[in-house]
């Protein structure tokens, strides 16, 4: 299941991380500090993937366990 969550999260990590992008990009209270908060933004997303891949690996591998 390793695996899977592995593939999950290359995916749901970009995925998260450029929502979060665009948050502080778009949001004009955000956009002044971007310089600061994109790095910070997309980490946090990043790191919030990792339990998120993990559910999403064991709803994908719990039906074909048998």
């Amino acid at each position: 299941m390793f695996k899977v969550a592995a593939v999950v999260w290359i995916m749901l990590a970009t995925t998260l991380a450029g929502v979060a992008l665009l948050v502080v990009v778009t949001v004009p209270k955000f956009a002044s500090d971007a310089q600061f908060l994109i790095p910070v933004a997309c980490g946090a997303a990043v790191i919030a993937a990792l339990p998120l891949s993990y559910i999403v690996a064991y709803a994908i591998s719990r039906p074909s366990a048998g």
